[in-house]
């Protein structure tokens, strides 16, 4: 599907036990840095940079406003934390979508759970965000998830399937549980797994095997092997650890090594 066509909930007779749909080569492996608010990590745009481009696999970062023109200027695929859908007008400390867009930068982030905590953003702001960017032609990263007292109800389902309702086709979504976010902790790799194929499921039959979904929980060298293993984690959105330019560039490599393993 194209556009601006809602992704909906899967219909038929496929049972989610059974859905099974192997890496294909438009799902390339995504590393991407969320920076936050922070400073570039020494060393962000030297030559030997973990944070450039690499051969075979995306990967992409997220620096401060303040820090996107260095990124773009010294050839790191850079994208933006957060933009407004509208086009302009009186939003004070807002950038839009299509502003980002003129200015050459790749990607944003659309509903993070610090946004959506610290910002107020709603499930409706964040569908507005998604479609505004693919309209500027910019490639949104739509971050989905529960807390810990919403896991501990059973509802984590309910949750995601809820926060992706009204989502546009054309995104790549981040599951980022956030009783994991900046905890230390992260969700077994089969628990991963088993979200990211609830969320595929849940996708138009056209989506399934195209669209990217990311792990966004507390991903790092130590257990990036064992997530980004399973058929359905494409890739990670990185937080803590992407501030770590040698664990960052593990983490790369474990994926390149993947990769090649895959082949």
């Amino acid at each position: 599907m194209g556009g601006n066509a809602t992704l909906g909930f899967a219909h038929g007779a496929l049972g989610l036990a059974t859905l099974k749909i192997s890496r294909m080569s438009t799902r390339r492996f995504l590393i991407a840095g969320n920076w936050k608010m922070n400073i570039p990590p020494i060393g962000s745009f030297a030559p030997e940079s973990p944070y450039r481009p690499h051969p075979s696999v995306d990967v992409w970062v997220f620096p401060t406003f303040l820090d996107l023109p260095g990124g773009r200027n010294h050839t790191l695929i850079v994208g933006a934390q957060c933009g407004r859908p509208e086009k302009e007008g009186a939003f004070t400390g807002d950038v839009s979508m299509q502003m980002l867009a003129d200015q050459h930068y790749y990607a944003v982030l659309c509903g993070h759970s610090e946004r959506r905590r610290y910002h107020g953003e709603t499930d409706e702001d964040v569908a507005r965000q998604a479609k505004a960017a693919l309209d500027a032609g910019l490639h949104p990263i739509v971050c989905v998830g529960e807390t810990l007292e919403e896991r501990e109800q059973g509802k984590e389902k309910d949750v995601v399937k809820r926060q992706i309702a009204d989502l546009p086709s054309g995104i790549i979504i981040a599951y980022e549980p956030v009783w994991a976010i900046g905890t230390g902790k992260t969700a077994q790799p089969t628990d991963a797994q088993s979200m990211h194929a609830f969320i595929r499921g849940l996708l138009p039959e056209g989506d399934r095997a195209t669209t990217r979904i990311l792990y966004g929980g507390s991903m790092n060298a130590a257990n990036a092997e064992a997530l980004l293993s399973q058929p359905d984690v494409d890739g990670g959105l990185i937080g803590g650890a992407s501030l770590k330019p040698e664990e960052f560039r593990k983490i790369v490599e474990t994926a390149a090594r993947l990769i090649r393993l895959r082949d």
